[in-house]
């Protein structure tokens, strides 16, 4: 089960209808094994397309030295889908190379850029293997426990 909180929901979102008609993309990064997404990261899609989504490998090398630094690691990693449903593509299965992470897909295809809801779905992807899992959307997350 993936838990957010409903500021960085609405971020994911907000991202997804700002970067119309194209793919949005971004990480969710969160302290070393504590499956909490806490800092959301924006990325831009170097791909350019409505259909495909790729990360700019230097931005995503930075990021890495970032949460490298922070003893962070991808809980979420998030990308739209303009005109189809929230469900990996085969391409976002063979890219999907994080098996700890939440995989979201935020469908914009019924309002766009618009406003109005969107289909906002989490999976795990391991091994080329699609499970999805439940989101539960939360005000705050809970404190967390001092290490």
């Amino acid at each position: 089960m993936l838990t957010i909180d409903q500021a960085t929901y609405d971020a994911l979102v907000a991202h997804a209808k700002r970067d119309q008609p194209d793919e949005a993309c971004g990480v969710v990064a969160g302290p070393e094994g504590s499956d909490r997404p806490e800092r959301h990261v924006p990325m831009v899609n170097a791909a350019g397309s409505p259909t495909f989504y790729e990360f700019d490998s230097t931005e995503l090398l930075t990021l890495y030295k970032d949460m490298w630094d922070r003893d962070e690691e991808p809980v979420v990693i998030y990308h739209s889908h303009t005109a189809t449903e929230a469900y990996p593509s085969r391409t976002d299965i063979g890219l999907a190379n994080e098996p700890g992470a939440h995989y979201v897909l935020v469908s914009t295809r019924e309002h766009g850029g618009a406003e109005g809801p969107v289909d906002f779905r989490s999976f795990r992807i391991v091994d080329g293997e699609v499970t999805e899992e439940e989101v539960t959307v939360v005000d705050h997350l809970p404190a967390r426990s001092p290490a």
